[in-house]
């Protein structure tokens, strides 16, 4: 009994010890199931599934102190609400609050790990999926942001009638929007048009740029000093 469920402990050990690669492939099946959202049926389902594992995941991997984990618990529940509910952004109060609450609890998490990750002196496999998990929130956070321009302002994205078959932007609209504009590829068929829309276009991008450029420079110096003279 004990030689078949000691691998099996051991495995699940070893699993959730990669807290931060865990965390990558939810974060990852998150934004591959977002186009299927709207077409209800399975998608559907196992996106709202995956969305709120992704979440408690999320918590699980920066493991905090009890009052700072009672803070990151309290703040999981309107991002756990909103990625479940899948409701539509709108300028009601309840709509904003809960964006707002969910915006500083993806700001939170990304604080956390950046400290986590940037603090160690030598990378290791988990650091790397860390600096790749703050990457993929940061996507998702400034998409949250756009939504919340959007339902405040009516008129702050364009959709080209060309390439769209809908007039209003959607929640997908804005995660396709922020990553293309994060990673330079061009958003092709939705423009910013108000000023605070272009503002944050704008800080997204430098922001994926830089953000690139520290993570190459931070595992480039830390593997110049442990592969030097005097480490192994």
């Amino acid at each position: 009994m004990r030689s078949s469920t000691a691998p099996t402990y051991i495995y699940v050990q070893a699993l959730t010890e990669r807290k931060f690669f865990l965390l990558f492939l939810f974060l990852l099946a998150t934004l591959v199931l977002y186009p299927f959202v709207e077409n209800g049926g399975f998608g559907y389902s196992a996106f709202r599934i995956i969305a709120g594992i992704g979440i408690l995941i999320a918590v699980y991997a920066i493991r905090l102190r009890r009052t700072l984990l009672l803070v990151a618990l309290l703040l999981a529940v309107p991002a756990l609400l909103e990625r479940t509910l899948l409701r539509q952004p709108d300028a009601g109060v309840f709509s904003l609050l809960n964006m707002s609450l969910s915006f500083v609890f993806d700001a939170f998490i990304v604080v956390i790990i950046f400290r986590r990750v940037f603090t160690k002196e030598q990378p290791t496999g988990e650091t790397i999926f860390g600096a790749l998990c703050i990457y993929l929130l940061v996507g998702f956070t400034f998409a949250s942001i756009y939504g919340m321009v959007a339902a405040i302002q009516t008129n702050a994205f364009y959709l080209d009638p060309r390439t769209n078959l809908h007039t209003l932007p959607s929640r997908f609209d804005f995660v396709y929007y922020s990553f293309a504009t994060m990673t330079a590829l061009g958003p092709a068929g939705i423009t910013p048009v108000s000023p605070p829309a272009r503002s944050l276009s704008v800080i997204e991008a430098i922001l994926g740029v830089l953000y690139l450029a520290v993570s190459i420079a931070r595992l480039l110096s830390a593997y110049r000093h442990f592969s030097g003279p005097g480490h192994p």
